[in-house]
């Protein structure tokens, strides 16, 4: 079954656990989604904290999905740039699907879901984001829609030795003429 989608949900102490969860479970199973395992929920909250932060100011926007039992299973933070001339187009950071639910269209589904949010915000036309080189990512991204716009080779050191490309991409939203 799909997973539900929800932007700007409450913030409640279950929700806050399931993101936590969520993380922790997403990057333990190699997820590129900033840190490197093993990691525990007390070394990802002061990173959620800051989210919610952002949350709080209305600077980002959460979307979360849910599975079929209500469990968090999606997550994807839309950040309004704050740079005057850059107002058009919103970051997705900490895009995540629970290692249960990968193969089943989650990513897809979540992808979907941000495009329509992004799309619902005033004046906005595009949306970017960035992954991991050394993963595949960009391969996933390209086949939802977005292009490969810049590349910073070596920018991301999951350890000594083992560099990766920093790579954006960017999906024009259907309404602009990117």
């Amino acid at each position: 079954m799909a997973p539900t989608f929800e932007l700007d949900p409450a913030i409640t102490p279950a929700l806050r656990e399931g993101v936590l969860a969520l993380w922790a479970d997403v990057s333990n199973a190699g997820g590129s989604v900033g840190f490197v395992p093993p990691v525990t929920v007390d070394d990802i909250r002061p990173e959620l904290v800051k989210h919610f932060v952002a949350l709080a100011e209305g600077r980002t926007r959460l979307l979360v999905g849910r599975d079929d039992e209500g469990a968090v299973a999606a997550t994807a933070f839309l950040t309004h740039n704050t740079h005057r001339l850059m107002r058009h187009w919103v970051w997705l950071y900490t895009v995540m699907v629970h290692p249960r639910h990968q193969g089943k269209g989650y990513g897809r589904d979540l992808l979907a879901a941000a495009e329509d949010a992004a799309s619902g915000l005033d004046g906005i036309e595009a949306i970017r984001l960035t992954c991991r080189g050394g993963e595949g990512l960009e391969n996933f991204y390209a086949s939802c829609g977005y292009k490969e716009v810049g590349r910073v080779p070596g920018a991301i050191r999951v350890a000594p030795g083992d560099e990766r490309d920093d790579i954006t991409m960017l999906l024009p939203l259907a309404r602009t003429g990117y």
